[in-house]
Order: C-alpha cells, then structure tokens, then sequence
C-alpha cells in the first residue's frame, strides 16, 4: 500500500473514473459533501439528465441493398453464393457502404456527444465499460441499428443483476452475429460464442474444458437473427436446436440460452472474473486485487449478482485510495474528459470540424467506439502511449483550443496559467517539468492550454 490520497484528490479520482472529468466547481462539491454522499450520489442519480435528453439516439433506416441483381446473380452462378470478386465497380454496392458509413460516423458521434453532454457521467461510463467487456465491433456486424440496440441494452441493464446483462446478451442480435452464433444449428454447431462466453464475458480463462466449450455450443444452437426486422431481431427455431442433456462446468441439464447463463453467473469462477475485469478498468490495471480485496468485492456482488454493489465495494476499497494506483486513460476518456474540461459540445461545431475532433482523433488513437480491435476488447495501460499517438494528441489539442471558450484562462495573470490549467484539467499537481514548458507557452493563453491538454499529468486518471 503507497501512499494514501488526501480528501480532494481522493474524491477527484472518484469523479475522474466514475466519469470523464473532474472540473473545480464538482471537485469542490464532492470535497464538501465528502467521499461516500458523493460515490452515492454518482451510482443512484436523481433527476433528469438534462444533458442526455438533450442528444437523443440517432434512427438508423435500413440499410440499402448491398448488390445490384447483375452481381447477385453472378454470385449465384459461382455455386457457394459468395460474393463477385470485383463488388467495388458495382454503383449499388459503393452506395450501400456509403449509407453504412454515414450510419457509423453518426451513430459514434451521437454517442460522444452524449457521453460530453451527460450531468450523470456515471452511465455513459459505465455504458462504455460493458462495451469494452462485450466487446462488439460494426465492422463485421454492419448494421449501426444492431449497434444502437446493444448499447442501449449495456446502458439499461449495466447497473443491475449481471445475470440479466448476460441473458439478454446471449440473445444479442448484433454479438450473435460478431461471433457467427447466427443459425448455429445441432449438426454443425459454431462453438466462438460458448468459448468467448466462457473465456471472456462470464468465466475468464481456466474455468472451462474444451469438452465444455462444445457442450455450450450446442446449448446455443437453434437462435437465429431475422436481418429483415428492423432493427434485428433474435428468433429460437426449436427444431434447429440440439436437442437433449449437454454437461457444462460440472452441471448436466437440458440447457437453454437463459439457463446456461443461469448456470454460469452462478459460479464463483464467474463472480471473480467479472469483478477482477472491472477492477482492472477502475482501480489499477497493473495491480491485480489482493485476496481480501477480491473476497470484499465478490461478496458484495453476491448470488444476486449486483454489479452496483460491487462497483461501490470497489469505489471503496483501500487499494482505490492509493496513490500508487494510477490508470493511463483510454483515447475515448482523454478525448471526452478534455472536451468536457473546456466545455466545448461536438453538436455545436461544423461537422467537418467534429469529424476531425472526434473520428479522426479516435481513429488515429486506436479506440472508435462501436468498433473495438477484438471480441477482447482494447488493450489497456501504457500501450496507448506511443509515439504515434502523441503526435495525434498535439493535433487535437491544437484543433480542441480554436474551438474552446478560455476567456477565464486569458483574464488570468500569465503565472498563475498553469495552476488555473491543473484545476481545470482535474490534475493534482504539475511536475516540475511540466511546469516549467507550462511558464514558457503561458503567454498565450491557447497555446498554454494546448500543452496542458498533451502534458503527461493529463494522460492519466490520478
């Protein structure tokens, strides 16, 4: 155990990673009203979410035809009913994945915009940790409504009994479709999402066979996606299912969907896995849980699976106040805690300047949400630290100040800039480093709040 943070760093860290920011004015608030009224506070809001209400969810339309009936029928000529070879000279198919993208890019800003104007972070946080543990990408799913139905399945059940969570994302049309369990029947089951299931949204590794990876496989056989509902919806063809006993981690039944998550959540391997994902995102991905540590946390998870418990058993444990427990923040949380910090809403700026403030700057970072690397999720820690990165980082910070209302960084004297800068950045302290390119650019109150956005203090949730 380092050293222990003091009460208002103690409750900017709170804020930081419950959200995407800590500004003075909420820092002030928390401070006063004291860690534990604030924490209750942020995991059961009051009231509206004015914020929110205000950035309602794109309606994405079905999307057009991919292929003209030319390459259709070509496609049946092949035999196997794959695709033309050349689908780019067709004017049908470059109108389908232009419609696609337009789909995208306002599907994903729509949610930054949200995740900027939210008064209750907390959500949209959380929203985006259950997106990163049932990590599910539009570049296979094609389909921004699939997309939308999911994020707002992980926003309405992200708070509550996990077993709920996962029996309605076993059935996601969208992750069914990401990990090719649409149309798993009994004579040929597709085993990818009873193995991710098991390795990575409820067991974690080691807690399974590949014996039980078959035997959940078929347990999952039968559902299908109708992709001509609007947007999709999951249908279970009893015939298409295997049907009879499969023995999965220790357990021989009858398994449906519904009640092999029932069987797994109910594990103590799972409750650990969850809880161990969670703390990896909010205390420290470096410093695994102390056995101590993990017990607390599980057990306030319980047999009711209450992930509000839990996230409140890790917002206070020991290891949450600890200095030394410091998380590299994700570009998704650098680009919004910065915009939130400045006050500058993507809804209010041209669309070419949100493209480039928000797509490209995602892009060039790593992280666009709704398109994660991989079924686990994005890396995390220092591997966001990279030379390349920087670079982007300079450019949005130099494109995010053109934008920026500093009219209380330019009224403030030039040495008192970078302490200014530090409140509203929610960092503790700048090193003496910092400090000193800080002195050197404080002349200018944009270029001074630039190198603060790029500063290494501003690249970590303390």
């Amino acid at each position: 155990m380092g050293r222990t943070l003091d009460s208002r760093a103690h409750v900017t860290r709170l804020l930081q990673r419950t959200g995407f920011d800590a500004v003075p004015d909420a820092v002030d608030a928390a401070r006063k009203a004291g860690f534990e009224a604030t924490l209750e506070r942020v995991l059961t809001p009051t009231g509206a979410d004015r914020g929110a209400d205000a950035t309602p969810a794109p309606e994405p339309g079905p999307l057009p035809a991919r292929n003209s009936e030319t390459q259709q029928k070509r496609a049946q000529k092949s035999g196997d009913g794959t695709e033309p070879k050349k689908p780019g000279d067709d004017p049908v198919r470059k109108h389908y994945r232009e419609v696609l993208r337009q789909q995208r890019e306002e599907l994903t800003q729509w949610w930054l915009e949200r995740m900027v104007a939210a008064e209750h972070p907390w959500v949209e946080k959380r929203t985006l940790l259950w997106h990163n543990h049932w990590a599910t990408s539009i570049q296979k799913v094609k389909s921004a409504a699939a997309m939308l139905q999911q994020n707002e399945t992980l926003r309405r059940l992200g708070g509550g009994d996990f077993r709920e969570l996962a029996r309605a994302m076993v059935v996601d049309p969208a992750l069914m479709v990401w990990l090719d369990a649409d149309g798993s029947v009994a004579e040929a089951p597709n085993e990818n999402l009873g193995r991710e299931l098991m390795e990575l949204f409820v067991l974690g590794v080691g807690h399974y066979t590949e014996s039980d990876v078959r035997q959940a496989a078929a347990a999952l056989t039968g559902w299908t996606v109708d992709r001509r509902a609007h947007p999709w919806k999951a249908h279970f063809k009893p015939r298409r299912h295997d049907q009879g006993q499969q023995t999965v981690v220790g357990e021989t039944a009858d398994f449906s969907a519904r009640t092999l998550i029932d069987h797994l959540v109910s594990l103590p391997d799972s409750h650990g896995h969850v809880a161990t994902r969670m703390w990896g995102a909010l205390v420290s991905n470096e410093n695994k849980p102390s056995k101590t540590a993990l017990a607390r946390v599980t057990a306030a998870y319980g047999q009711q699976r209450d992930t509000k418990a839990m996230f409140r058993a890790v917002f206070t444990d020991e290891a949450f106040a600890d200095a030394d427990n410091v998380l590299v923040k994700q570009p998704v949380e650098y680009v919004v805690g910065s915009l939130r910090a400045l006050g500058v809403h993507p809804s209010a700026l041209p669309q070419k300047a949100r493209r480039q403030l928000l797509t490209r700057t995602l892009t060039g970072l790593g992280q666009t949400p709704f398109a994660p690397d991989s079924v686990g999720g994005w890396p995390a820690g220092a591997a966001w630290l990279t030379t390349a990165a920087a670079q982007v980082r300079i450019t949005f910070a130099q494109q995010l100040v053109r934008h920026a209302e500093l009219g209380d960084v330019a009224a403030a004297a030039t040495t008192e800039r970078p302490d200014l800068l530090a409140r509203k950045l929610g960092v503790g302290a700048w090193s003496a480093a910092t400090r000193e390119v800080l002195r050197a650019a404080a002349h200018d109150p944009r270029k001074v709040t630039a190198v603060a956005l790029t500063a290494p203090e501003h690249l970590v949730l303390s």
